[in-house]
């Protein structure tokens, strides 16, 4: 059974849109695209060549998909940890407005996500993997259907833009299972739930 992990860049403030350029996403008027930019180290680099050493295919949403099937298909290098495993591993895009998926070995969801997601997660592999896909991994976040969180949390803050965590997410405990930090001050978390968050008081007993 795959497990469907999630990793994601943020700001100290949470915010997850745009971190790779000021084009990638402007919707809402966000014009703070690009901050992960000055941030990026050979630290940073390390981590992610793990992350997609272990995929088994990837869970896509369409803005996500349609910047990497812009980019990755034109890097050949076949010893590249990143781009030989997107370009030829499984690339499952949830969409409700894409007909079809022209990158090698690319499938469109068009169905309910849980019963998709779930179907996925029965087969055999490592991990599925998310990456990007703010809106996608809200509706999984929002869904309790992520097994591993990868939160690489970046040293600066910008006041405005979409943020991973929504509102209506199921309250949730999880274990912190790695963590490091990297030359420039990002910090690289992940998680895994570990079942309903707990609550108390320190109020003294009566």
């Amino acid at each position: 059974m795959a497990q469907l992990t999630l990793t994601t860049f943020l700001t100290l403030d949470g915010v997850t849109q745009a971190p790779g350029g000021p084009d990638e996403d402007r919707s809402g008027g966000f014009e703070y695209g690009g901050w992960l930019v000055p941030f990026a180290d050979e630290d940073m680099g390390r981590f992610m060549d793990e992350v997609f050493d272990r995929a088994d295919a990837f869970l896509l949403g369409r803005r996500t998909y349609e910047i990497f099937a812009g980019y990755w298909p034109q890097v050949t290098d076949g010893d590249d940890p990143v781009a030989s495993r997107l370009n030829a591993l499984p690339k499952h895009v949830v969409s409700t407005t894409l007909e079809r998926a022209d990158w090698h070995n690319s499938t469109v969801l068009h169905g309910d996500l849980v019963q998709e997601v779930n179907r996925l997660k029965q087969g055999p592999g490592r991990e599925i993997q998310v990456h990007g896909s703010a809106r996608l991994a809200q509706s999984l976040i929002r869904h309790g259907l992520v097994d591993a969180y990868n939160l690489l949390v970046f040293p600066v803050l910008l006041g405005k833009g979409r943020r991973l965590f929504p509102d209506g997410g199921l309250p949730t405990a999880c274990e912190l299972t790695g963590h490091r930090t990297t030359s420039t001050g990002v910090t690289i978390q992940t998680y895994r739930p570990t079942g309903p968050a707990r609550f108390g008081t320190f109020e003294p007993g009566e």
